[in-house]
């Protein structure tokens, strides 16, 4: 039988819509866009003059394997439960990508190398901005250097961009928790929005104040790139809201976001806010010695409409699995492809540059600087 079906799950949604048209313009009637709502699926297929098809699946129900017995392609673009879906996709042979930002649901799918290879499949994690494009910018930061100490990501993110309501519900809900993460080899306990960083986010942005955050990529990076300490934090391009979260972290307030009418409120209001730039910022500082000199690396990452961005890079990486025999097994974006693989098809969408400042300390008078 077969199997030359692309499934987009969630591809009725913001960045799934993009992801379909997309892979549709040059895989016109093999691109499914599914999710629970039939309604939903038909009615973009229809916006797509059949292009692309519609399809119901329920990824946290469980799926008859027949439904998917033509496929040769999953993009995933929900936040899920657990791996049962995933497991189930690589178990029949289909290779499988994943938007996620959770690593709560990555690390259980990076258990599933073993399956993939026995089965020949490729799944591919941390696809996306962050993770995804702050992996790939750590990288070749890392490339860089001949020692790398610690890598600083930072992100900011417009307050006038849309954001799927999937997102906006995982950034509120990460807001109230703590967090861990491995940093010289130890278990370090994290408090989101606090342990505030300022970060010269270059080209007009300026330098803004970004916190902690528990994006995936600092789970990921200390593994994959052999580097002891990763962090990630974020802010936001209107500095009074990203203080006040701030403040209200120190306070305690947003414990209240525990309250399910308040954490709805907070979306809400997330997702109807209107007072910065549809834009998004992505900063990398590498921290390191080059020929024995410390040295610092800076790459910059800047556009804007944040799901574009995101729906451009899954799409790159769909095109290529579903083209090209890859390495069988589970992967996050950085281990099998490289910034300068993504440069050229992003730079029409984002500005990205780098530089190198070799001296004798990380931003000292006295470093020479390299550009890219």
């Amino acid at each position: 039988m077969l199997k030359d079906k692309i499934v987009v799950i969630g591809g009725y949604g913001q960045v799934g819509q993009m992801i379909c048209n997309d892979l549709a313009f040059f895989y016109p009637g093999k691109v499914f866009a599914a999710g629970r709502s039939q309604g939903r699926a038909e009615a973009f297929s229809r916006a797509t003059q059949g292009r692309v098809e519609p399809l119901r699946i329920d990824a946290d129900a469980g799926v008859d394997p027949a439904l998917l017995s033509e496929v040769k392609l999953v993009i995933m673009c929900l936040d899920q439960q657990n791996s049962s879906f995933v497991q189930a996709c690589i178990g029949q042979g289909i290779h499988y990508i994943d938007l996620s930002a959770d690593y709560r649901l990555l690390s259980q799918v990076e258990l599933l190398h073993p399956l993939a290879v026995t089965h020949g499949a490729t799944a591919i994690l941390s696809v996306g901005l962050a993770p995804g494009m702050s992996n790939l910018l750590s990288l070749h930061a890392k490339q860089q250097l001949d020692v790398t100490e610690a890598i600083y990501i930072s992100l900011m993110l417009g307050l006038g961009d849309s954001h799927g309501k999937a997102a906006i519900e995982w950034t509120v809900d990460n807001l109230r928790s703590n967090f861990t993460t491995m940093e010289q080899g130890k278990v370090i306990q994290h408090t989101s929005f606090a342990d505030g960083r300022k970060t010269d986010f270059g080209n007009g942005q300026g330098s803004r104040t970004a916190y902690r955050f528990n994006f995936a990529d600092q789970h990921i990076l200390p593994r994959t790139l052999q580097v002891p300490s990763v962090s990630t934090r974020l802010c936001f391009d209107h500095p009074f809201i990203t203080g006040l979260l701030s403040c209200l972290k120190r306070l305690g307030s947003l414990k209240l976001l525990n309250i399910p009418w308040i954490r709805d409120a907070a979306v809400k209001a997330f997702a109807s806010m209107r007072i910065g730039k549809p834009m998004f910022a992505l900063k990398v500082d590498a921290v390191g010695k080059k020929q024995d000199q410390p040295a610092l690396v800076e790459c910059f990452l800047q556009g804007v409409h944040e799901a574009e961005l995101t729906a451009k890079a899954a799409a790159i990486v769909a095109r290529r699995v579903y083209t090209s025999d890859m390495p069988h097994g589970v992967f996050h974006i950085e281990q099998l492809f490289t910034y300068d693989s993504f440069v050229e098809e992003l730079r029409e969408m984002a500005h990205i540059s780098s530089r190198l400042r070799i001296g004798t300390s990380p931003g000292s008078d006295q470093m020479t600087e390299t550009s890219s």
